[in-house]
C-alpha cells in the first residue's frame, strides 16, 4: 500500500526561466504549474503525482530557480536545496545548453546522495544542437511547448529509475511463505484513527495476504486467552505493536519468531545494518546527552505518543540520566547533528527509502549512533536479539543478521 509520500519522486531543477513548469504541465498534460515570463513565478516546491508506464504512480517536484539571488530567492533556493535529498531522480533542465555553477552545484550534490539524474534542453525548437554531452551525459533535446523530446525523456527516466524506489520488498519477503499463519497483534490507542488502523499495521497485513498466508488480528489484552489458539495452530510468526512488547513478549513461546511491526518497517526501507549497531550503544549513554528523535509525518501530540512522550520516558528510565531530547517531524532538515549522542528514527511508513536513507545518511557519515522506535523499545524490553533475529534484506542481497 503505497500512499503518495511513499511513492517515487521526481525533483524538476534548473534555473528560473528554463521552463520547468512549462515541462511539468507538458509531461502531465495538465496546466498544474503557474507558468509565466516572469522569472521567478515558482516560488515553493510544487508537487503533483501521475503514472507512468513500467514504474506505476511518480511525484514530480517542481521547484524554484536555482540562480535566484534575492534575499526572499536565497530562502526559495534553500527550500529547492532540501527537496535534492527527498528525490528517487533528478530532471536538470537547461536553455541554450547552459550550464554553469548553478548547474554544476545541483549534480554535485546528487552525486554526492547517489540520486540519478537526466539533463534536458528545453526550448530546443528555438535553438537545437545535437549529440551535446555534457558531465558525461547525453543532453535530451526537448520542448515543453510542442512537446517534443517528452517521450525520448520519459523513456530515460524509466531507464535511470533505481528500481528499489518502485519495487519496494514486501514487508514479509523471505520471512513468511503460503499458508503460513501469522498473528498480528494490534494495540488500539489514542493514536490509532477513528476506526481505522495505524499505516504500518495496514501494510503488513496487505503484506500477508500477498504471501498468500493468513492474518489472525488480536489487540494486546485478548493474548492472554490465546493459549488454546497457540498450542492448537502453532502461528509461523507473531508480529506486534513494539509499545506492547513488555506484555507481549512473555505470552510467546521461545521457538515461536517475535517480531514488530516497526522492525519489519526498518528491515524492508530502514538502515537495518546501522540500526542493529546503533541500538546498543543506548549504554553509552551520559548524563546531558541530547537525543534527536525523528518523525517522519506530522500529527498532533497526545500523552500517549510514542516519539515524544513514550520514548523520552523510558530512555530516561532504563538509563537514569537525565537526558535531552529534540524532535523533528516530516521532512524538517536536520541542523547541528553532531550535538546528538543518539538518534531514534520512526519507522518510516509515510516515507520513500531514498528519503529515509538520505535523512540518516548525516548521522551515519558523523559516527553518531542510529536506531528506530521498534529496535529501540526491543533493546529496553530485554528481547533485541530476538525480535531482530530475522532475514535482513539489502538491494542486491539477502541475508540472515544474528545477534
Amino acid at each position: 500500500m503505497k500512499t503518495q509520500s511513499s511513492i517515487p519522486h521526481i525533483g524538476i531543477f534548473g534555473r528560473r526561466n528554463v521552463g520547468k513548469s512549462s515541462l511539468i504541465n507538458a509531461i502531465t498534460g495538465q496546466e498544474i504549474a503557474i507558468v509565466s515570463n516572469v522569472a521567478g513565478t515558482t516560488t515553493d516546491p510544487v508537487k503533483k503525482t501521475i503514472e507512468i508506464s513500467d514504474i506505476g504512480p511518480v511525484v514530480l517536484i517542481d521547484t524554484a530557480g536555482m540562480d535566484d539571488v534575492n534575499k526572499l530567492g536565497k530562502i526559495r533556493v534553500k527550500k529547492t536545496e532540501n527537496v535534492l535529498e527527498n528525490i528517487d531522480l533528478a530532471v536538470l533542465v537547461l536553455t541554450n545548453y547552459r550550464f554553469n555553477e548553478s548547474e554544476k552545484k545541483i549534480i554535485a550534490k546528487l552525486r554526492t546522495l547517489n540520486t540519478p539524474f537526466i539533463i534536458v534542453n528545453n526550448k530546443s525548437d528555438i535553438d537545437d544542437i545535437k549529440n551535446v554531452t555534457i558531465e558525461n551525459e547525453q543532453i535530451i533535446s526537448l520542448s515543453a511547448k510542442t512537446g517534443y523530446g517528452i517521450a525520448d525523456m520519459v523513456e530515460k527516466i524509466k531507464q535511470k529509475m533505481p528500481v528499489f524506489a518502485y519495487r519496494q520488498h514486501s514487508l514479509l519477503e523471505g520471512i513468511v511463505k503460503e499458508n503460513d499463519t501469522v498473528l498480528l497483534i494490534t494495540p488500539i490507542d489514542s493514536a490509532a484513527p477513528e476506526g481505522r488502523l495505524i499505516l504500518p499495521q495496514v501494510q503488513t497485513i496487505r503484506a500477508v495476504l500477498d504471501q498468500n498466508a493468513i492474518a489472525v488480528v488480536l489487540k494486546e489484552d485478548k493474548i492472554a486467552g490465546t493459549d488454546n489458539y497457540l498450542s492448537l495452530h502453532k502461528p509461523n510468526l507473531v508480529i506486534t505493536d513494539s509499545q506492547v512488547f513488555n506484555t507481549v513478549a512473555p505470552l510467546i513461546p521461545a521457538h515461536i519468531p517475535l517480531t514488530s511491526f516497526s522492525i519489519l518497517l526498518a528491515r524492508s526501507k530502514g538502515d537495518f545494518e546501522n540500526y542493529l549497531k546503533g541500538t546498543p550503544k543506548i549504554e553509552n549513554l551520559k548524563e546531558g546527552d541530547a537525543v534527536l528523535i525523528m518523525e517522519s509525518c506530522s500529527h498532533l501530540t497526545s500523552c500517549e505518543d510514542i516519539g515524544r512522550v513514550k520514548i523520552p520516558k523510558l530512555l530516561k528510565d532504563y538509563t537514569c540520566k537525565s537526558l535531552f531530547f529534540d524532535f523533528v517531524s516530516g521532512l524538517t532538515p536536520v541542523t547541528n547533528i553532531e550535538k546528538y549522542a543518539l538518534i531514534v528514527q520512526c519507522g518510516g511508513c509515510m516515507i520513500t527509502q531514498k528519503q529515509l536513507l538520505n535523512r540518516l545518511k548525516p548521522a551515519v557519515e558523523a559516527g553518531i549512533p542510529i536506531t528506530n522506535y521498534g529496535m529501540l523499545l526491543a533493546y529496553l524490553t530485554g528481547i533485541f536479539e530476538r525480535a531482530t533475529d530475522i532475514p535482513a534484506i539489502s538491494n542486491k542481497t539477502k541475508k540472515v543478521t544474528k545477534i
